[in-house]
């Protein structure tokens, strides 16, 4: 198991790669903008300065039809690039990837970063859709994505919500995963497994999972989105330091009119409360017989993560071909790839080469 501390030096060859000339460009072409203020964590200090010791914004989404929606979408690097898509989780939006991005295209990748369906601009091409949050749905929405670009294969990287997406789309659809990268290891679940109970001290931790279960849950999540996400991160990264103007960037993504109802379904399902959609039963019968992934992978693991997660050695044996474990240290919580954009975008490159 390798580790890699936040604060660890990058050596010159690296500063030179990623120049300040060169982010600069990326973050035009990105549209980003900057403000003022301190430089995420595990940034190198080159870096640092090309972004104008800043956080920075995504600009307007595109949008394209792909699948049951219209995804919206940030795109940054050469349209010709080797494809890398990134995907958020819960409650997170795109900007987990704001300072991810601009690292991977100043290398040269096309990096597509969508809003998963309830999210940001994200929108079903159909009132008639069930919103339905369940494990394939999500996945098929990103195949279907790649299709709509025109990307036969793309390196697929993600956390929580989005590590499981990879994950699945890993083992379903490997001739379109060309590596990945999956903080916190192999998620991929079934309602079987949900079913079963955990140790007492394994299920606190899933509290907002019964939560759900309830109609109590389903109407507070709905009152208090904002006060609900603003407590996961502060329990998922209890040493981010994050500020109200990070956290409201993200938060707007929640306003979308599915997102309660994508997020309440997700956890409902899980424990088999509630159905999903037949068109989807073949994947997730494949999903339950917990599928062994054949492409590269690196996954990885913050040492300060307070979601619930397992240990690395539990899940390493789902990995069949190329594969490392790195654990971040510094602090780093759940939301690792915002957390420490540095070590993640490295995992990144490292694992496509």
């Amino acid at each position: 198991m390798n580790t890699i501390s936040v604060c660890e030096k990058i050596d010159e060859r690296r500063r030179r790669l990623i120049g300040a000339a060169a982010m600069g460009m990326t973050l035009a072409e990105l549209g980003m903008t900057a403000t003022a203020k301190a430089a995420p964590s595990g940034v190198d200090q080159t870096t640092a300065s090309a972004m104008h010791t800043a956080k920075n914004s995504f600009g307007a989404p595109r949008q394209i039809d792909a699948g049951v929606l219209n995804v919206g979408y940030a795109e940054a690097g050469p349209a010709d690039g080797p494809p890398v898509i990134l995907l958020h989780g819960w409650p997170y939006d795109i900007h987990t990837y704001v300072d991810v991005a601009p690292i991977l295209a100043v290398k040269g990748s096309r990096v597509i970063v969508p809003y998963l369906r309830g999210y940001g601009t994200t929108r079903f091409l159909s009132d008639e859709t069930m919103r339905n949050g369940q494990q394939s749905a999500i996945a098929a929405d990103i195949v279907a994505l790649m299709d709509a670009l025109g990307i036969e294969k793309a390196t697929i990287a993600g956390c929580d919500w989005g590590a499981r997406t990879a994950n699945i789309i890993a083992a379903l659809w490997p001739e379109r995963c060309k590596a990945m990268v999956s903080v916190s290891g192999y998620l991929i679940g079934n309602q079987q497994a949900g079913k079963l109970p955990l140790p007492p001290k394994a299920e606190l931790q899933w509290w907002y999972q019964y939560y759900f279960a309830t109609d109590r849950g389903r109407v507070g999540y709905e009152k208090y989105t904002r006060d609900f996400a603003r407590l996961i991160w502060q329990l998922a990264s209890p040493q981010w330091n994050f500020d109200e103007p990070t956290f409201e960037r993200s938060a707007a993504a929640f306003d979308n009119p599915d997102h309660v109802a994508i997020v309440i379904h997700n956890y409902r399902w899980r424990l088999g409360l509630a159905e999903g959609e037949a068109q989807y039963d073949s994947l997730e019968q494949r999903l339950a017989q917990a599928p062994v992934i054949s492409v590269p992978t690196m996954t990885l693991e913050g040492d300060a993560n307070g979601a619930p997660h397992p240990d690395a050695s539990a899940y390493a044996k789902m990995f069949s071909g190329r594969y490392s474990h790195r654990v971040v240290m510094g602090g780093i919580g759940h939301n690792l790839p915002q957390e420490a954009p540095q070590a993640f975008a490295d995992a990144v490159i490292e694992v496509d080469a």
